[in-house]
């Protein structure tokens, strides 16, 4: 927002080379002194403005006249002016204002600013979700029968579509012959919209507008389709430019830059992420990480490929150029930088994440494993802050998931003294996410039957029970899971564990079984999450099967004795005491 230029300070010229300030320049002219009058004059550009009379202000020398120019009638000279100047910004917000009186009249899409030549991609984008959010409006109000709102936004629709459709025609290559049908398409589309809607404002008859309904409903469908198709059309085709120019260039601005722009896309969603794998986006960055002479964009381009990577298209591409295989050298070259290694790390915990099934069928990862493993124990060991130690320490998680040789390595690699010490380090374990990581490799080595011991001996079980106690700072809904996942983890661990008395009794002397407990019986202890309540129930069982004299009579009956599923029940349905 523009604010008034200070005393000291300059007025900013608008159109015409006037002031934008103009009212406060007007005062500081009208009691300034003789001097200060000749050097404002100067300063707002006056003498570029003519005359009613024809003449230019630069054939006036006299300050005498110069002064007694500012004497006219302030409304006379405005409207003098208002002839040779245009208030552009003004004229904006006029256009903007809405004229409706409905209440989501203020909603009306307005596109912010004009995309400049060159920039096709952003206009694509902008234009794309001004269109599909018009278009989620058009179904809304189809479906409460508004028709004035659905006719007005539909033709508000088609001047989006006509605007997308020209404007990347100005600024992109000539477009293929493809695109041209479908640009048809779309446009005959909107105008059957606009006319069907046009006439459902003359119909009265509600047996007719239904069947009308159906209609602009079906019209609609189709529209978005071709717009959908237009769309995915036109940025495969910028996503090609870019993944060409990164492939053939071997400047390090020209790569870092459309490198930047790839980086961009990525972070649209998952359509755009499968484009860009597809159309080789993986190949060509792997490229610049095979070359000493990008060695300063490494960062950037794995940071790019884990953004791929969230996709399985992504990923096979990943596995047929030799990925794993690089990012395996990137990880154990100490040569590399910190930054480097972490970027790599954040890779191979998106490609092993137990959410894409096809991680499951990476041959080659298991050729590297040990090695990757091996690093990235190393980097959280040696991480300089929370987000490095987060990335490896989120790779080893996905990983344990992987496969349970895994957990075998880390055991033999004392990973377990490293993340507990970790934890104790603000720098490097500060958030409840980082938390979820440590504590979910924690669960998946506690199947091994010699993790018990290692527990033990470096104070894992009192670790495990402040994890119980996990609370969320900001209260925001990522922070809220996060905590509940921590929470669960936890009881997980301490249930698998709890196999050994000798971690069963360390349990109970730092009263596992009263916070279980408490877990159990207080909803808002665990965010009335039943994933924490099953948790912390089938621990509380294995704890009392261990050491039954720390259960009261009370809760050995509602928790312990019934079945899981009634004390699950129980426990749900249970409401607070607030006496």
């Amino acid at each position: 927002m523009r604010r008034p230029p200070s005393n000291g300070e300059a007025a900013s010229e608008g159109p015409g080379g006037w002031g934008l300030w103009g009212v406060q320049e007007s005062r500081r002219l009208c009691c300034g002194g003789h001097d200060r009058c000749e050097q404002a004059l100067l300063q707002i550009g006056i003498n570029m403005m003519a005359l009613p009379g024809g003449r230019h202000l630069d054939s006036i020398t006299l300050p005498g006249q110069r002064l007694h120019l500012m004497q006219v009638d302030s409304v006379q000279r405005w409207m003098e002016d208002l002839k040779l100047m245009t208030e552009c910004e003004c004229m904006c917000v006029l256009q903007a204002k809405p004229i409706s009186l409905e209440e989501d009249a203020q909603g009306d899409l307005i596109l912010a600013g004009g995309t400049g030549p060159g920039e096709p991609l952003q206009l694509l984008l902008k234009r794309g979700w001004v269109i599909s959010t018009e278009l989620r409006r058009i179904g809304q109000k189809l479906a409460q029968d508004r028709w004035a709102r659905v006719h007005s936004m539909s033709v508000r629709l088609t001047c989006h579509a006509r605007s997308m459709v020209s404007e990347y025609s100005a600024v992109s290559r000539n477009s293929s012959k493809e695109m041209g049908q479908i640009e048809k398409l779309l446009m005959e589309k909107c105008s059957e919209l606009s006319a069907v809607t046009e006439r459902c404002l003359q119909v009265e008859n509600e047996h007719v507008l239904k069947s009308m309904k159906a209609c602009v409903s079906e019209t609609l469908s189709m529209l978005g389709q071709h717009f959908g198709q237009l769309l995915e059309l036109a940025l495969t085709r910028e996503v090609q430019a870019l993944v060409r120019k990164i492939d053939a260039s071997d400047n390090i601005y020209t790569t870092e830059s459309t490198t930047g722009n790839l980086f961009s896309l990525t972070q649209e969603g998952a359509p755009l992420c499968r484009i860009i794998a597809k159309e080789g986006g993986v190949v060509a960055l792997f490229k610049v990480c095979r070359q000493d002479t990008f060695r300063c964009l490494y960062p950037q381009a794995l940071r790019t490929l884990a953004s791929i990577c969230c996709v399985e298209e992504g990923v096979h591409q990943l596995e047929k150029v030799d990925g794993v295989l690089c990012l395996a050298d990137i990880l154990t070259d100490d040569s590399h930088s910190e930054a480097t290694r972490a970027e790599a790390a954040a890779v191979v915990a998106q490609v092993t994440s137990p959410h894409l099934p096809v991680t499951q069928h990476l041959s080659s990862f298991m050729e590297s494993m040990e090695e990757i493993v091996t690093a990235l124990v190393k980097l959280c060991q040696e991480a300089s802050s929370g987000e490095v130690f987060l990335l490896a320490s989120a790779a080893l998680a996905n990983i344990t998931f992987f496969d349970t040789m895994a957990c075998e390595m880390l055991l033999q690699l004392n990973a377990i003294r490293v993340l507990l010490e970790a934890c104790s380090d603000k720098q490097r374990v500060d958030t409840p996410y980082t938390r979820d990581q440590i504590v979910t490799i924690l669960a998946n080595m506690s199947v091994l039957e010699q993790c018990a011991s290692d527990i033990i001996q470096e104070n894992g079980v009192q670790l495990i029970m402040g994890m119980l106690s996990e609370k969320p700072r900001s209260g925001t809904p990522a922070e809220v899971a996060a905590c509940e996942r921590v929470q669960q983890k936890a009881a997980v661990t301490l249930a698998r564990l709890s196999r050994d008395p000798d971690v069963a009794r360390e349990a109970v002397r730092l009263s596992c079984m009263s916070r279980l407990i408490e877990l159990c019986r207080s909803p808002s202890e665990r965010n009335s999450s039943d994933a924490v309540l099953v948790a912390c129930l089938a621990a509380l069982r294995r704890l009392a099967g261990v050491c039954p004299e720390g259960l009261q009579d009370s809760d050995f009956q509602q928790l312990v004795q019934p079945r899981l599923v009634d004390s699950f029940l129980l426990c749900s349905n249970m409401e607070e005491s607030f006496v």
